[in-house]
C-alpha cells in the first residue's frame, strides 16, 4: 500500500512577492498572501475568510483526499480498532465537594462529556448539569470549556466555545431549575471564579488579539458591558491566569512569562475587593503559591519558587508579608530533583517531584514535618496528581500509566499510607500488558549530554533494524511528555512500530536545566537532540534509516519542520501537526496573540539583531532548500489562535516550490476547527488514524496488525 501522489496535481499557490528588509538583512516572502488580512474577524467566523485564501485551502484538502484514497480503508480500519478499545458509556471517578459528589461520564456513542452530580456517597439520583451531545447538537464544532459549581451548589458557570477560536462563552446554569440565567458573558478565557456568596464571578475576558490581559467581576443578572474591570495587565507579554485555591475564599491570580511571574491575592468574601500584590516579579525568578488559612496561626502561602534553586524549592511566607525576608525554606532544593507542582491541604503538603526523568509523590505532614514518598518500578511511567475540591482531607487522587498499562486512579490515605485503586482504564476489546514492552533508552548528544527515549512495542517485535519507529517530540516552553498510556497507539503498535518519545532538550524531563538549555540561544539542541534519538534507535537496531517517522505538533512542528530541513535523509515521513514553522514572521509581528508573550521563550527579532539572526538559521519555511524531502502531511486549523492556519499553509507551498523530489506534500486544514483538531472524542480518533495510516504507508508496514 502506498500513498498515490501521482493522482492529482498538486494545488500550486500564486507567488505574490513581497520584501521586507530586517536588521539589514532582506527577507523575501512569496505566499505572505495566504495570511488574512482580517484573521481576527475569522477567528471569530471562519466564513469571512477571503475567498482566494478559503478556495486554496478547500484545494489543498481535496488534493490531501486523493492522494491518501489509498489508504482510506486503513484509516477505517484504525478509527474501528480504536473505538473498539474506548469504553463508550465510560464515567469518571467522582470526587466529593460537601453535600455531593461531582464526575463526569459518557454515554454510549456520545461524543461530548456529561457533567453531573449525586448525593454524596451515593450511586442513585443522579443529576445531569450538562448534557455535552445536547449542547454540541446542530454545530459542526462545539468545545465544552470550563463547568464550576458556586460554593452553596445552587449555580454552575459553564463556557463553551463553538468555532475552534478558544473564544469561550460563559453561561450561569440555576442546578434547580436546569434552566441558564438570561447572563451571555462572551470572548472569555473559559474558566469563571465564584464570589463566596455566590452573586458574582470573575471571569478573564480576551482582547480583539486574543490575549488574556483583563479580569472582569460580573453581578448575575447584569449586561456584561456594566461589568466591572478589576484588573488589567498593561505589558502584553504577559499571560494573565486565575484560580480559586484548594482552601477556598482566596483567588490568585497569576501574570505569568515563560521566566517569570507575579502574584495577586484577591479577597473572594468581599464583593468590592480589589487584587493585592503578594508576589512582585523578578527578573528570571518564578513563583507558584497555594494559599493555607491556618497554619501555625495565621493565613499563609507556600510558594514552589526558582529563587536560588534552579530546580525549584518550597517556602513558606504570611499571607499579611509575604515578602522574601519572611520566607521560611520548607523543602529545601536539591539540583537534579524538580519540583513540578505542589498542593496544600488541611495537614499536608503534597508534591510531585522528578529525578532521573521518572517521577515520584512526596507526602509532608504539616504538624510533624515527616515524610514519605509513593513511586513506582517500571523503567517509564507517567503519574499524576488530582488534587480535588476538599481543603479538609486525608484523601489524596492520584492517577498512574504507563506505556503498557492502562490508567489507573488511585485514593491514597495519608495518614494511614493505604491506597484503594477506585478505576482501571477499561479496554473492553482486550489489552494484555504482557504483551508489549516499555523500555527507556539514553542517546548521546554531540556535546555529551544524553537524551531519554521512552518506547514502547509488541514483545514479538524484531529488533533487528527492520522495525518502523515513530519518533515523537515536543521539547517547548519546558513541557515534559510523559510515558503514559494510549490506547490509539497500539494500532500502530500492533502492527509491528517502535513508539519512541524523545524526551529532548526544552522540556523539563531532567530538570530545569534542561529547559534552559533548550530555548532562545540554545534551541538548536532541541533539533540535534531529537536527530541523536533517531541516529540512536539506528545504532542500537531498533530500525534503519529511512524507517523512522517523525511525529509533532505546534512547537513540536517547528521541530519537524527543522529537523526535515537538517536530516531529511533519517525519515520515511514526518507528520507536522498545527506547526508553528514560520518562526521568523510570526515572531516579528506583534499583532498575533503569542508573539510578545513568547519572546522570552525565542527572543524577540524585533529589538535584538542577534535573536533575529539565531532564529533565522532555524526556521523552518526559511531554510527549505533545493533538496529530497521524505513525505510529509502537515495539518491544520482554520480558526486556530495559537499557530494560525497560515503558517503550515505557507510551508508546504514552499516546500513543494522547492524540493527536488517527487513525493508527496500533503495540507490537510480543518475548516471547522481549530488547534486542537475535532473536539467530539470519535471525531478525533479520524484525525489520529489518518497520521498513523499515513506512517504505515510510508514505512511499508503491515496494514493488518498482529492478533
Amino acid at each position: 500500500m502506498t500513498l498515490d501522489a501521482k493522482a492529482a496535481a498538486a494545488p500550486e499557490a500564486d507567488r505574490q512577492r513581497t520584501l521586507r528588509t530586517v536588521h539589514g538583512t532582506e527577507l523575501v516572502d512569496d505566499y505572505a498572501w495566504l495570511r488574512a488580512a482580517n484573521w481576527q474577524d475569522a477567528l471569530r467566523d471562519p466564513s469571512v475568510l477571503p475567498a482566494p485564501i478559503r478556495d486554496h485551502l478547500v484545494a489543498e484538502n481535496t488534493y490531501a483526499e486523493t492522494v491518501l484514497a489509498p489508504v482510506k480503508p486503513l484509516i477505517e480500519a484504525m478509527v474501528r480498532e480504536m473505538r473498539g478499545r474506548i469504553k463508550e458509556d465510560d464515567s469518571g471517578v467522582p470526587s466529593p465537594d460537601g453535600p455531593f459528589d461531582y464526575y463526569d461520564r459518557y454515554r454510549e456513542g456520545g461524543q461530548h462529556p456529561i457533567v453531573c452530580r449525586r448525593p454524596r456517597g451515593s450511586v442513585a439520583d443522579e443529576q445531569i448539569m450538562l448534557d455535552g451531545d445536547a449542547l454540541a447538537a446542530g454545530r459542526a464544532f462545539f468545545d465544552l470549556g470550563g463547568a464550576t459549581h458556586s460554593p452553596d451548589h445552587r449555580l454552575l458557570a459553564w463556557s463553551y466555545d463553538d468555532k475552534g477560536s478558544e473564544f469561550f462563552t460563559l453561561r450561569v446554569r440555576d442546578l434547580a431549575t436546569g434552566e441558564d440565567h438570561a447572563d451571555l458573558i462572551e470572548e472569555t478565557g473559559g474558566d469563571a471564579v465564584w464570589c463566596q456568596d455566590g452573586s458574582a464571578l470573575y471571569y478573564i475576558r480576551l482582547d480583539d488579539n486574543h490575549r488574556p490581559l483583563r479580569i472582569f467581576r460580573h453581578v448575575l443578572g447584569e449586561d456584561q458591558a456594566a461589568d466591572r474591570l478589576v484588573f488589567e495587565e498593561q505589558d502584553t507579554t504577559v499571560f494573565v491566569g486565575m484560580g480559586e485555591a484548594t482552601a477556598g475564599g482566596l483567588a490568585l491570580i497569576a501574570c505569568s512569562q515563560s521566566d517569570s511571574t507575579e502574584t495577586y491575592a484577591l479577597d473572594l468574601t468581599r464583593t468590592d475587593a480589589a487584587p493585592r500584590l503578594v508576589l512582585p516579579r523578578r527578573e528570571e525568578v518564578k513563583a507558584y503559591p497555594d494559599y493555607h488559612p491556618d497554619w501555625l496561626g495565621q493565613k499563609t502561602l507556600f510558594i514552589r519558587t526558582n529563587d536560588e534553586a534552579e530546580d525549584y524549592r518550597i517556602v513558606a511566607a504570611p499571607l499579611a508579608t509575604p515578602e522574601r525576608e519572611h520566607w521560611t525554606e520548607i523543602v529545601p532544593h536539591r539540583p537534579g530533583v524538580l519540583i513540578l507542582s505542589a498542593h496544600v491541604l488541611k495537614d499536608w503538603l503534597i508534591r510531585l517531584e522528578r529525578e532521573n526523568a521518572l517521577p515520584r509523590i512526596v507526602i509532608r505532614n504539616l504538624t510533624t514535618s515527616e515524610e514519605h514518598a509513593i513511586a513506582f518500578d517500571e523503567e517509564a511511567y507517567s503519574l499524576g496528581v488530582l488534587p480535588g475540591y476538599e481543603f479538609d482531607t486525608d484523601t489524596l487522587r492520584f492517577v498512574y500509566s504507563s506505556m503498557t498499562t492502562p490508567n489507573e486512579t488511585w485514593d491514597y490515605d495519608m495518614r494511614t499510607r493505604s491506597r484503594v485503586l477506585r478505576k482501571r482504564q477499561e479496554v473492553p476489546c482486550g489489552h494484555d500488558a504482557a504483551d508489549y514492552v516499555t523500555r527507556r533508552l539514553l542517546a548521546p548528544a554531540a556535546d555529551g549530554e544524553t537524551v531519554p527515549v521512552s518506547l514502547v512495542y509488541r514483545k514479538d517485535t524484531p529488533l533487528d533494524g527492520t522495525a518502523p519507529v515513530l519518533l515523537y517530540g515536543y521539547g517547548s516552553y519546558g513541557a515534559s511528555m510523559p510515558a503514559s498510556f494510549s490506547t490509539a497507539r497500539l494500532s500502530l503498535v500492533d502492527r509491528g512500530f517502535v513508539y519512541a518519545i524523545a524526551h529532548v532538550r526544552g522540556g523539563m524531563e531532567k530538570g530545569y536545566r534542561w529547559y534552559r538549555t533548550g530555548k532562545r540561544e540554545f534551541k538548536t539542541n532541541t533539533f540535534t537532540d531529537f536527530i541523536a534519538c533517531a541516529e540512536h534507535l539506528i545504532a542500537e537496531g531498533f530500525t534503519a534509516k529511512g524507517r523512522i517517522v517523525a511525529q509533532g505538533g505546534s512547537a513540536g512542528g517547528m521541530l519537524m519542520g527543522a529537523v526535515a530541513n537538517m536530516r531529511p535523509d533519517l525519515f520515511a515521513g514526518i507528520l507536522a501537526e498545527v506547526p508553528f514553522v514560520d518562526v521568523v514572521a510570526t515572531m516579528l509581528d506583534d499583532t498575533l496573540p503569542l508573539t510578545p508573550p513568547e519572546w522570552r521563550e525565542w527572543g524577540n527579532p524585533l529589538a535584538d539583531p542577534e535573536a533575529f539572526r539565531r532564529m533565522l538559521a532555524y526556521s523552518p519555511y526559511d531554510n527549505v532548500t533545493a533538496q529530497a524531502y521524505p513525505p510529509i502531511l502537515a495539518l491544520a486549523g482554520v480558526s486556530d489562535p495559537r499557530v494560525t492556519y497560515w503558517e503550515p499553509a505557507k510551508w508546504v507551498a514552499r516546500l513543494r516550490a522547492t524540493k527536488t523530489d517527487a513525493n508527496p506534500v500533503l495540507l490537510v486544514t480543518n475548516m471547522d476547527a481549530g488547534h486542537g483538531g475535532a473536539a467530539g472524542r470519535f471525531d478525533r480518533l479520524a484525525e489520529v488514524a489518518r497520521s498513523y495510516a499515513f506512517a504505515v504507508a510510508v514505512t511499508g508496514a503491515p496494514e493488518a496488525p498482529a492478533q
